[in-house]
């Protein structure tokens, strides 16, 4: 079973290793210090299982999980973590177990053999629970994974099957529904268009254009956004409380 050992503390890493060097069947293939880091590592070294830490820096256990699960095989995920009070949200996660420091090796061999069951039994891990918000998008670009803080999003424009994320940076392609993006990030972006969502909080007028269609100006983008008929009105007396 090709494992990756997700954990802040080099110690813990490494006290997981040993454990896991006594259990027949399993191959450390990589390591991670944070939720950033394990995601790219998990991009390409394909892994089965990740044994994850929940709190950790920047992007924490929990939200790792839930990219995690947005991938073309997900991989079977094990919280490790010193604390007892985000199991609820672990299971959420489609976590398959649920381990507490420090990790003991009888638990841990039952925990292999829970994610051996489940993934004989062809189970699929399921993307993020209902009411989970990320705090990233993730987008593959030529191969690797690039991660997109949502405060630096601009506007979110469906195209196709796509959703084009433009953000500070510039603009990645993801493939997730523009309403499922709605409606987890609910009041952070306003629809101004079937096919797009702004940040409010880069929306900072509305502007009407030499063929009279009234159009969204949104900070630290060149062109303005237009807007459909059907979402001007919310439009305007969200401008006049801005």
């Amino acid at each position: 079973m090709r494992t990756l050992i997700v954990d802040d503390e080099p110690l813990a890493r490494e006290r997981l290793r040993a454990l896991l060097a006594e259990c027949d069947g399993v191959e450390v293939v990589g390591e991670a210090g944070n939720g950033a880091d394990a995601l790219a590592a998990a991009a390409s070294l394909t892994p089965e299982l990740v044994l994850l830490d929940i709190r950790m820096p920047g992007i924490d256990g929990l939200e790792t999980a839930r990219h995690l699960a947005g991938f073309p095989s997900p991989p079977a995920v094990v919280f490790c973590t010193a604390y007892g009070d985000h199991a609820l949200e672990a299971f959420e996660a489609s976590a398959v177990d649920y381990l507490l420091k420090p990790v003991r090796g009888e638990r841990l061999r039952t925990a292999l053999d829970k994610v051996r069951r489940w993934t004989a039994q062809g189970h699929a891990r399921e993307s993020a629970a209902p009411g989970a918000v990320r705090s990233h998008l993730c987008a593959r670009v030529r191969g690797s994974l690039v991660l997109v803080p949502i405060t630096d999003v601009h506007y979110l424009l469906a195209e196709d099957k796509y959703v084009v994320v433009h953000h500070r940076g510039g603009q990645v392609l993801i493939e997730e529904p523009l309403k499922a993006l709605e409606d987890e990030f609910g009041p952070r972006f306003v629809r101004i268009h079937r096919n797009c969502l702004v940040a409010r909080e880069h929306l900072t007028g509305l502007r009407r254009d030499t063929q009279g269609r009234l159009m969204a100006i949104v900070a630290g983008v060149d062109t303005p956004l237009e807007i459909s008929r059907r979402n001007l009105p919310m439009l305007r007396k969200l401008i006049r409380t801005l």
